[in-house]
C-alpha cells in the first residue's frame, strides 16, 4: 500500500515550503539523507556488518571449552555385561594444543582387561598436540583468521552498497530536476504563445494585419501545448522513479504528490552533500578505497587458505600425554610413572590431493591479485577522467549560458521589430524555437554536469558521514 507524501511531511518534516504557492520543495541533501537512513538496500548494507560479526563469533566457537560425557550400560538375563562412564573436559588452544581432563569408571562382568579401573574411577589430566600438520596453522586457526578478515571486508562492502544506492538515488533526483525544468520551459513558452496569439487576434480583427497570421500564431500555441503535455508525462515518470527511493521508517514506500517539486538551485549543494568538495586531483589517493580494501581483505583470506593447504603437506604427528590418578584432589598424586600416552603418525605417500589443493589455492590467490591490480588501474583512470570531464563541463556551462542569453536578445529584438511592423510571425517563431532548443540544451548540459559529479562520488566510493 502506497503512502502519500503528506504523511511523510507530517512525521519527518523533510520538505520546506517554496516560494511557489501550495508547492513543497524536496531538498537534495534531505532526500539523500532519508534514502541512506530508510531505504531497504541501505538497511541491507548494514546487515553485512552483522553477518561479518556473526561469522567471527562462529569461528571463535572452535576454541570454546567442551564437556563430553559417554555413558554405556548393558544388562541381559540378570547379568550386568558392562557399565561404562567416560567424561571429559577439553580446552582447545592456539597452535594445535588441547588441554584435557577426563574421568573414567567401568563396571561389569564382561569388561576387557584394559578397561579395569579402580572402583571410585580413574582421573587423568593431560595435553594433546600436533607436532607436524596443524602445529602452526590448522582449520580452526584458519577459520578464525578468515572470519576476522571477512568482518573487515564487510565494512568495505557496506560502504560500497551504501554508495551505490545513494548514487542511483542522486541520478533519479537529477533526472527529476531535468524533467521539471523542461516542463517549466514549455509552460513559460506556452504562456508567451497564448499572449502573442491574443494580441495578433486583436490586431487581425481590427484589420491591422492579415487574418492568416492568426493561424500561424494558433499553430505555435498548439505546438507549445503538445510539447508541454509530453514534458508532463516525462515528469510523471521521473517522479515515480524518484519515489522508488523514498521510504519511511517502518518499511512503508512513499509516493510523491504532484505539488512536490525539486530544489531548482542545487549547484552549490551537490559537492557538500556528496562530500566531494575540496577533493582536488592532486590530493587524490586510492589506498583507502572501499573496493580495493575489500579485494585486499579477500586476498589476505585466500593467503590464509594457501598457508593452510601448504601445511597439509606435512605429516600428521599427534602426540598425547595424560597423568593418571585416583585422588585428583591431591596435586602430588599426579606422578610421571602413572600415565597414559600415545602417538599417531600419518603421511600419504604421493600427496596428490594435498598438492592439488595447494595449486588451486595459489591460482585463486593469483586470480584475486589480478582483480586487485586491474581494479586499481580502472579506478585511478576513471577518477582522473571524471576530473577532466568536470573541468570541461564548467566551460560548457559558461558557453551555453552565453548562447541562451544571445538567443534571448535575438528574440526580444525580433519581437520589437514585429511591433513596428518590420518583422514577421514566422521569424519570431523561428527565433523562439532556437531559444527553446538552447534552453533545453542548457538543462541537458547541467544534468550531465551533475551526473558527472555523481559518477565521481561513485568512483571515490564515498559513504557520506553527514547524511
Amino acid at each position: 500500500m502506497r503512502t502519500y507524501l503528506t504523511f511523510f511531511l507530517l512525521f519527518f518534516g523533510v520538505l520546506l515550503h517554496s516560494q511557489v504557492q501550495d508547492s513543497l520543495v524536496l531538498r537534495f541533501n534531505e532526500y539523500l539523507g532519508y534514502v541512506k537512513k530508510y531505504h531497504p538496500i541501505a538497511k541491507q548494507a548494514e546487515l553485512t556488518l552483522s553477518i561479518g560479526q556473526a561469522n567471527l563469533m562462529k569461528a571463535r566457537g572452535g576454541f570454546d571449552p567442551k564437556i563430553e560425557v559417554d555413558y554405556d550400560r548393558k544388562e541381559f538375563k540378570g547379568s550386568e555385561y558392562w557399565d561404562r562412564l567416560n567424561a571429559a573436559f577439553k580446552i582447545p588452544t592456539w597452535y594445535g594444543i588441547e588441554l584435557k581432563g577426563t574421568f573414567e569408571q567401568n563396571e561389569g562382568d564382561f569388561l576387557s582387561t584394559d578397561e579395569s579401573v579402580p572402583a571410585d574411577g580413574l582421573y587423568s589430566a593431560g595435553v594433546s598436540m600436533s607436532l607436524g600438520q596443524g602445529l602452526w596453522i590448522n582449520d580452526r586457526m584458519a577459520t578464525l583468521k578468515q572470519a576476522k578478515l571477512f568482518r573487515e571486508q564487510t565494512k568495505a562492502d557496506r560502504d560500497l552498497l551504501v554508495n551505490q544506492i545513494l548514487y542511483d538515488a542522486a541520478l533519479a533526483y537529477f533526472d527529476w530536476l531535468r524533467a521539471f525544468n523542461e516542463a517549466k520551459i514549455f509552460q513559460n513558452f506556452l504562456s508567451n504563445a497564448d499572449i502573442r496569439f491574443e494580441g495578433i487576434k486583436s490586431r487581425a480583427e481590427s484589420g491591422d494585419i492579415a487574418a492568416i497570421d492568426t493561424v500561424e500564431a494558433k499553430i505555435a500555441v498548439q505546438t507549445r501545448a503538445l510539447s508541454l503535455e509530453q514534458a508532463k508525462v516525462k515528469l510523471m515518470k521521473r517522479s515515480l522513479e524518484l519515489s522508488n527511493f523514498l521510504w519511511m521508517n517502518d518499511n512503508v514506500p512513499i509516493e510523491l504528490q504532484p505539488n512536490v517539486i525539486p530544489d531548482i538551485d542545487i549547484s552549490g549543494e551537490i559537492d557538500t552533500t556528496l562530500e566531494i568538495l575540496g577533493r582536488p586531483l592532486d590530493d587524490f589517493t586510492i589506498e583507502n578505497h572501499p573496493k580495493l580494501l575489500s579485494l585486499g581483505y579477500k586476498i589476505d583470506g585466500l593467503r590464509v587458505d594457501k598457508n593452510l593447504k601448504a601445511n597439509k603437506l606435512l605429516p600428521i604427528i599427534d602426540l598425547e600425554y595424560n597423568f593418571l590418578t585416583e585422588t585428583p584432589e591431591f596435586i602430588n598424586s599426579f606422578e610421571t610413572q602413572e600415565y597414559k600416552g600415545g602417538l599417531r603418525f600419518l603421511f600419504p605417500i604421493f600427496l596428490r590431493k594435498e598438492r592439488g589443493d595447494l595449486k588451486l589455492a595459489k591460482f585463486k590467490l593469483r586470480d584475486a591479485q589480478f582483480d586487485l591490480d586491474n581494479a586499481e588501474i580502472e579506478i585511478k583512470n576513471k577518477i582522473v577522467a571524471l576530473y577532466r570531464e568536470l573541468e570541461s563541463f564548467e566551460t560548457q556551462n559558461i558557453l551555453i549560458d552565453e548562447i541562451v542569453g544571445n538567443y534571448n536578445a535575438l528574440l526580444s529584438a525580433e519581437e520589437r521589430k514585429f511591433s513596428f511592423g518590420e518583422s514577421s510571425l514566422f521569424l519570431i517563431n523561428s527565433r523562439e524555437s532556437k531559444l527553446i532548443d538552447a534552453e533545453l540544451k542548457q538543462i541537458e548540459v547541467e544534468n550531465k554536469f551533475y551526473t558527472s559529479k555523481a559518477k565521481l562520488f561513485k568512483s571515490l566510493a564515498i559513504n557520506p558521514e553527514n547524511l
